[in-house]
């Protein structure tokens, strides 16, 4: 049977197809919908972990036992769980052990850009790469067979394109696979004190020579002859632009990334008069044939930030630039990302930026904070770093009465990162304010569960996160709940906490507007009085989509609050003039 998937619900059907046993995630973009698709497949026990290094850990524990195990995430969640990804290079698996690794060229829904084909070969691992969802698909059963032949976890290696653009896939039977029925004790193999560890090094080394004779026999790394004035060595989503732009010529497609068949880019080199390396991001492919001593065009003429297109290749090959396509309209109006209508965050921030205290904030959808015209946010690095950044600079400020930095994280992200950051305040005596925003959901991805939210992945009911308890375990004695939309006990706690010689948590608790299961009760929609209104614009300043500018109201025109309004009488309580009103 063949049915359309993107990539992401591929990588999830060759998941089943394979037998896999154990698969988690932590929710990220362009990573998300692989465990979203795979909670259909009831016989696959899946998990949202707090973090990628567990989730990592779990599919580990997986396949030791003798479990096939998938663990997914994006790119910078790698950073995350590269401490057990090296170490399981050593160890090896017992059942295969395949991570999915979803890189985000040109940054969509990333703070950084990273090409993750450089872990496969920082932790010697193999790395596969597909082009479309039909390879997305199947190169999980065959990741799992390369797995358990050499005994290594495996990468697979996405990108936002693969991840999510649609191609028809054929479909097959799940492998039967029995359930594990004991764990098998080795201790040399996985109990890694120095003297085991020392012994795997040298195996992980003759893997890694076995697999890149293997790659040369590999037959998915697919060498094309055609017109050879011309070769191109690509993969992933780069092969179909440049397939795309240049049909005629020579390929070589690589879809296993690391590592790369040495034999076959020689013999391929040797068929065409000019070789180019076409790869978005790092010049990975590039700089390894350029150690085998062999001529190529790579990064001289291709872009090394951003994703490609089938004119990055038309334009880097040919040498000549393409036309800018017309403007589809001559003043098309700016539409920034924005909180939603509602949101519980906005009023947080629009009381932060009027207090006007530096903000040290963090991974969510309440980055949007940090844009005009809330403007409330002053740094986002990584996930967890506005808790341990916070401190950082309340130690590099005290004494100096320059105030005070505040933190702000949300609570899927304080429970991946963020908790051990508050350890290290109350440990070491810091004086800051956290502030966590407690939406109940992992909002920024899709509306996800998590440890705080009560119920799993897979739907059960689960046990849900006490956040003063944790915090005050954590070593937090001042700790205070608030309502997010009642600007003036937020305002009165902020003041009272920042001041505080001692560290605090201020817990602001609203669902997200957009949850599925607890639904904030509201009050009316708002309309604005126009003869009240003076136009001063101060409610414009909250950024909510629901109030317009209405430049022909009134003598200095007047807002307009539209048909998106969800009645949380935030703008009221900005407006000075009492023209905000209940609606009908």
């Amino acid at each position: 049977m063949k049915v359309l998937l993107s990539g992401n619900e591929a990588f999830a059907r060759g998941a089943w197809e394979a037998g896999v046993s154990v698969a988690a995630a932590y929710p990220g973009t362009p990573s998300t919908e692989i465990l979203e698709n795979i909670v259909q497949y009831k016989d696959i026990y899946a998990e949202w972990s707090p973090n990628e290094k567990v989730a990592l850990e779990v599919a580990l524990g997986s396949a030791i036992a003798g479990g096939r195990a998938l663990a997914c995430m994006k790119h910078v969640g790698v950073n995350v769980a590269a401490d057990p990804l090296f170490t399981a290079s050593y160890t090896g698996v017992g059942a295969g052990l395949v991570i999915i690794t979803a890189d985000d060229p040109e940054m969509h829904s990333s703070q950084n850009e990273q090409d993750n084909r450089n872990y496969a070969r920082f932790a010697k691992i193999p790395m596969l790469e597909p082009a479309d969802s039909q390879e997305a698909k199947d190169f999980v059963r065959l990741a799992f067979e390369l797995s358990e032949r050499f005994d290594t976890p495996v990468f697979i290696r996405s990108t936002t394109r693969v991840s999510h653009a649609k191609s028809i896939v054929e479909l097959r039977e799940p492998e039967k696979r029995p359930a594990p029925d004991d764990i098998a004790r080795n201790f040399e193999k996985f109990v890694m004190l120095p003297r085991n560890a020392r012994m795997r090094h040298p195996v992980v080394e003759q893997r890694l020579r076995d697999l890149a004779a293997f790659a040369d026999t590999f037959e998915h790394n697919e060498l094309i002859t055609q017109e050879t004035d011309i070769g191109i060595i690509a993969s992933g989503t780069a092969y179909q632009y440049a397939r795309e732009s240049y049909p005629g010529k020579s390929f070589l497609k690589l879809s296993m990334a690391y590592p790369l068949p040495e034999k076959k880019i020689r013999e391929f080199a040797a068929r065409v008069k000019k070789l180019y390396v076409f790869e978005e991001l790092d010049p990975f492919y590039e700089d390894q044939i350029r150690a085998m001593g062999i001529t190529v065009t790579g990064k001289d003429v291709f872009p090394v930030c951003g994703e490609f297109s089938p004119a990055t290749a038309s334009a880097g090959i040919s040498g000549k630039r393409p036309e800018p396509p017309a403007p589809l309209l001559d003043h098309l109006p700016a539409r920034p990302p924005n909180m939603c209508p509602g949101c519980p965050h906005r009023g947080i921030f629009h009381i932060l930026k009027t207090m006007k205290l530096f903000v040290s904030g963090d991974i969510g959808c309440y980055t949007l904070a940090a844009l005009p015209p809330v403007s409330a946010m002053h740094t986002c690095i990584c996930m967890g770093a506005s808790v341990s950044g916070a401190m950082g600079m309340d130690k590099a400020l005290r004494g100096n009465n320059l105030g005070k930095a505040v933190a702000v994280i949300g609570d899927s992200t304080f429970v991946h990162s963020g908790i051990t950051g508050l350890l290290d305040i109350a440990y070491n005596q810091g004086a800051c304010t956290v502030i966590i925003l407690d939406n109940r959901i992992t909002a920024m991805t899709g509306r996800q569960e998590h440890p705080g939210t009560g119920f799993t992945l897979m739907g059960k009911p689960a046990k849900q996160l006490n956040y003063e308890t944790l915090c005050r375990a954590l070593g937090i004695d001042h700790i205070r709940t608030v309502n997010p939309y009642d600007l003036e006990q937020v305002r009165s706690a902020i003041e009272e906490e920042v001041n505080r010689p001692e560290a605090s948590v201020i817990l602001a608790q609203a669902p997200c507007v957009l949850h599925r299961r607890e639904f904030r009760q509201s009050g009316p929609a708002l309309r604005v009085d126009t003869q009240a209104c003076i136009g001063c614009r101060a409610c414009l300043q909250i950024g909510c989509p629901a109030l317009e500018w209405h430049p022909g109201e009134g003598a200095k025109g007047a807002a307009f609050i539209n048909g998106l309004c969800t009645g949380c009488a935030v703008c009221a309580q900005v407006c000075k003039k009492s023209a905000i009103k209940p609606g009908k």
